[in-house]
C-alpha cells in the first residue's frame, strides 16, 4: 500500500490500486527449457556458425581489396563451412537422441487406463483360480479320481489325474 492508500485518498491519478500495471509481469514460459546436452551443443553450433560468417566477411573483403590473403582465406572458408555444417547437424542428432532416451512422457488417458486395471484384475483372478485348482489336486483326489500307483511317476498318467 502507498500512503495516498492509507490515508483513504484516491491513489495516483484518481485510479484504482487494481486498475495500475505493474512494472514487471512474470508469465509462465511457453516453451521447455533444451536439455543440457543440446544446449551445450547449440551453442557450439552458435559459436562456430558465427566464426565461419565472420571469416567469410574477411575472406569476401580481403578478394575486393586483392590482398595475398585472398586464396588462403577462402580456403580456410570452406573448410570452416564444412565444420559448421557439422555442428548444425551435431544439434539435430543430440537432440534426436535426448528425445529418444528420455523422451516425451505420456500418460495414458482415463479409459486406457481403467482398461489395463480390469484386464490386470482378471489376469490376477486367472491366477489365483489356477492356484486353488493346483492346491485341490494336491491334495488328493476327489471322488471317482484314479489314484496313481506308486513308482511310476510317468507324466502322462500323472497329468490324467
Amino acid at each position: 500500500m502507498d500512503t495516498d492508500e492509507r490515508r483513504g485518498g484516491s491513489g495516483a491519478a484518481g485510479l484504482a490500486p487494481a486498475a495500475r500495471r505493474q512494472l514487471w509481469v512474470e508469465e509462465p514460459s511457453v516453451r521447455r527449457r533444451m536439455a543440457d546436452p543440446v544446449r551445450t551443443s547449440a551453442v557450439r553450433a552458435v559459436l562456430i556458425v558465427s566464426l565461419t560468417l565472420i571469416q567469410a566477411m574477411v575472406a569476401f573483403l580481403c578478394t575486393l581489396a586483392g590482398s595475398w590473403l585472398a586464396f588462403p582465406m577462402v580456403l580456410s572458408s570452406v573448410a570452416s563451412t564444412v565444420v559448421a555444417t557439422w555442428g548444425v547437424l551435431d544439434v539435430w542428432v543430440t537432440r534426436q537422441v535426448w528425445n529418444q532416451r528420455h523422451g516425451v512422457v505420456s500418460e495414458p488417458s482415463s479409459s486406457a487406463r481403467r482398461l489395463r486395471r480390469d484386464r490386470r484384475r482378471e489376469r490376477r483372478a486367472a491366477r489365483a483360480a489356477a492356484r486353488r485348482g493346483e492346491r485341490i489336486r494336491r491334495r488328493g483326489p476327489g471322488r471317482g479320481e484314479r489314484v496313481p500307483q506308486r513308482g511310476t511317476n510317468r507324466l502322462s498318467e500323472l497329468s490324467e489325474v
